[in-house]
């Protein structure tokens, strides 16, 4: 390809409402233009890249034995209707009418579709196992689209989808596709984790998340040193158990406590512990009046919260102040679970039932319970556990210290059970001529949110560093003059020479300074780099990578064979060692 061509509108200056480094960079290099918030067009550079990305998907999912299709991206309401998730998916949900008035969405996930499309199609055992997997544009109406094509609106995204006929060729799926996975993120070149994620909207028995490592990243993982543990923060459990069954439960008061409303201001004020200052969450769950009861030194999970309430993420809501005086029948900044008004549903962290002689809102205002007791004093509903893991947190299995990390999930693999087949009545018929329900798994990779987290890992303050793999080119030939003709001849005779020989080679033939031509170079961050200048004329010239900056002198047809050496040495390695298998197991079958 040819700059002089290249639709490449680079920018100099950082766009002001960029936040994060792939967003600013992928400006910047011309690789992405925003049309509205979370809506992004992709730039040839850039969705050169996006290719690139598909490409190496595509290949280890058909390593692993999947197969591709395509389904449309607009769905029926009927199908969700079935699955129950038409009204619980939630407001990210795009939906719209047809001329007919009948109701579609803009698919945001393809459980249903694919679960609807395998009912009508699979009706034998012996068409069993099976996995299937797209490559498509979802929609999600995101309440606040932020860092560029890392949380969008729309956005490329792969999803697939195995079905078997019992758990335990289910789990042998899974485990498939985690190996998958990792063949993928390591061909992409990520430093990542995998780590135990929460079941969300999609439901089912567990489920993985692949989280590229990166401190801009939306999630928080935790960790044991070892290795041996790997979670959410919102699936992590919190091992924080309490011991005061020798403590003896004094007779609760009623005490004034002017102006203290936090946990902080009541614990100060009565020389209290702030874990010992019950902090009560005053919520709204499908317009009922909930309060959650926790110790006041930890936060509320509400991923924990939403799965015992079984209650869509969307209907759970903080309540107004005039809920609390009117439904609750408290002041706001002073609720308790005792003395509350009739039809308040409270929700007590197991740890509250394990401590004595705590503080609790007395519902009135500026006033505050000491030596409140659980079974005593107040009820409510015990929660095993619905606390926030923090930093020193233990892993109750290894005895470790948890760390913390930040990071982008770029993929995840769900184990859904019969959780769709059940509620879609999708059925096959087994040996002995019964129907019996599919057993299926759902797996994720965000193809654009992908490129965005490489890009976070591979940058420096001139711009990407792209590894080889996912590069829009492997090569660029930057001609210093195009005046001088033996810079063009020499530039283009080691662009025809690797061109031949299959390289995804650009040349930058633009009439431009030099210094421009060499700050667009990094940045967008081509990773092998030949420079022709002044020693064409004794057939030299300079080659770089973009990782490592540092120009070397060697001739045109060393350059060339440099080029090729790399290049070729990349893409007999590409191959993982389980597509290398599959490709003898299919040249000895022939």
């Amino acid at each position: 390809m040819r700059m002089n061509k290249m639709y490449l509108p680079t920018l100099r200056e950082d766009p002001a409402d960029a936040d994060i480094a792939s967003h600013r960079l992928m400006l910047r290099a011309g690789m992405i233009r925003q049309m509205a918030s979370g809506m992004y067009s992709y730039l040839p550079l850039g969705y050169r890249v996006i290719q690139k990305v598909e490409e190496i998907v595509r290949e280890e999912m058909d390593n692993f034995g999947a197969q591709e299709v395509l389904m449309p991206i607009l769905q029926p309401k009927e199908i969700w209707d079935e699955s129950g998730r038409w009204e619980t998916f939630g407001p990210e949900m795009f939906k719209i009418k047809d001329r007919h008035n009948r109701d579609f969405c803009l698919t945001p996930t393809a459980e249903e579709y694919f679960t609807t499309l395998i009912k009508g199609e699979i009706k034998s055992y012996k068409q069993l196992p099976l996995n299937i997997y797209q490559i498509q544009t979802k929609f999600r109406d995101e309440k606040r689209p932020r860092f560029g094509i890392n949380r969008a609106r729309e956005f490329y995204m792969k999803d697939g989808y195995s079905f078997d006929t019992n758990r335990e060729s289910h789990l042998e799926a899974y485990d498939n596709m985690w190996r998958a996975y990792e063949a993928v993120f390591d061909r992409l070149g990520l430093d990542y984790k995998i780590v135990a994620g929460d079941t969300g909207a999609m439901g089912g028995s567990g489920s993985h998340e692949f989280i590229a490592l990166s401190e801009v990243g939306e999630g928080v993982i935790c960790y044991s040193e070892s290795g041996k543990y790997a979670a959410t923060d919102e699936r992590a459990p919190v091992t924080y158990n309490i011991d005061e069954s020798k403590v003896e439960a004094a007779e609760i008061s009623k005490v004034h406590t002017p102006n203290c409303k936090t946990i902080e201001e009541v614990s100060a004020f009565l020389g209290v512990d702030p874990s010992h200052c019950f902090k009560a969450i005053d919520l709204m769950v499908e317009g009922e009046p909930v309060l959650a009861i926790i110790p006041g030194n930890r936060e509320l999970n509400m991923a924990k919260l939403i799965s015992y309430l079984k209650a869509p993420e969307h209907e759970i809501v903080m309540m107004e102040d005039e809920d609390i005086v009117s439904k609750v029948g408290s002041v706001p900044g002073y609720t308790g679970p005792k003395g509350l008004s009739e039809g308040v549903r409270v929700l007590l962290d197991k740890r509250i039932t394990q401590m004595k002689n705590g503080v609790i809102g007395a519902n009135a205002n500026e006033y505050h319970y000491i030596n409140a007791n659980y079974g005593i004093d107040f009820e409510g509903e015990v929660v095993e556990d619905l606390l926030l893991v923090e930093e020193g947190d233990i892993d109750e299995e290894t005895g470790e210290a948890l760390q913390f990390a930040r990071g982008i999930e770029v993929g995840n693999i769900f184990q859904l059970g019969t959780k769709y087949s059940e509620a879609i009545k999708a059925t096959y018929l087994d040996e002995q001529g019964k129907e019996q329900l599919f057993y299926m798994g759902s797996y994720g990779i965000g193809i654009s949110r992908s490129v965005a987290a490489i890009i976070e890992q591979n940058y420096d303050e001139k711009g990407i560093i792209w590894p080889l793999s996912v590069a829009p080119y492997q090569v660029i030939i930057t001609v210093v003059n195009t005046k001088k003709e033996d810079q063009m001849e020499a530039a283009e005779k080691i662009y025809e020479k690797l061109l031949f020989n299959g390289v995804e080679v650009i040349i930058d033939d633009r009439k431009e300074r030099a210094g421009v031509k060499f700050n667009d170079r990094d940045l967008i961050g081509i990773p092998l780099r030949i420079t022709v200048g002044k020693g064409a004329a004794d057939g030299l010239v300079e080659f770089s990578t973009r990782s490592e900056g540092v120009n070397e002198e060697i001739s045109v047809e060393e350059a060339v064979q440099k080029v090729q050496n790399i290049v070729d040495e990349y893409n007999a390695s590409r191959f993982s060692d389980g597509m290398r298998t599959r490709i003898a197991e299919e040249l000895e079958q022939e």
